[in-house]
């Protein structure tokens, strides 16, 4: 159970806008694990949170719990990871991984490893130049520590694997297929 007031780090998985000037944020935290936000006023021209609260950065933010869904009130950016903004290839990966772990999760389940896993990967996206490896290598662990794959064994389809698990279609997919080709 989350208290009234809290703080927590978080990577921006998703949002999208919600009324005249809020946005509804999608984060992974460190501590609560996938947690949904409004963010009041953000897209207005003059917001102090813009900025911090694109996809993929790494913000630290405080929240209060509301009825529905929790209010960010504060936002600051600990990395924006400005490297993989800067080719086509790499963002469309970071979308891939954003859009997998948020298919793959459920709301206020914490897991420290999945975090810190997120945060390895959008980490070697900056410097990576096999990102075919890289996406592969990413879901193998990702289904390791979620418990959907045995340690150790060799998976040779990590895509099929992955649409079994999550028992739908990933869409990014395809544009990551075609990107990374």
């Amino acid at each position: 159970m989350k208290p009234h007031s809290y703080t927590s780090e978080g990577i921006v998985l998703a949002r999208r806008d919600f009324g005249e000037a809020d946005r509804i944020l999608v984060l992974y935290t460190k501590n609560f694990g996938r947690v949904s936000f409004v963010a009041k006023g953000v897209r207005r021209p003059k917001s102090r949170k813009r900025g911090h609260v694109e996809v993929f950065n790494l913000v630290k933010f405080q929240a209060i719990t509301g009825r529905g869904i929790d209010l960010m009130t504060e936002a600051e950016v600990i990395d924006d990871f400005k490297e993989v903004r800067r080719s086509l290839k790499k963002i469309s990966l970071a979308y891939y991984f954003s859009e997998v772990i948020g298919r793959i999760t459920h709301e206020q389940e914490p897991n420290l490893d999945l975090f810190n896993l997120i945060l390895k990967y959008l980490n070697s996206l900056k410097t990576a130049v096999e990102l075919k490896k890289l996406r592969e290598d990413f879901i193998l662990e990702l289904l390791i520590l979620t418990g959907y794959w045995p340690r150790g064994k060799k998976l040779e389809d990590p895509d099929e694997k992955l649409e079994e698990v999550i028992e739908r279609q990933i869409y990014s997919v395809r544009v990551g297929k075609r990107v990374l080709s």
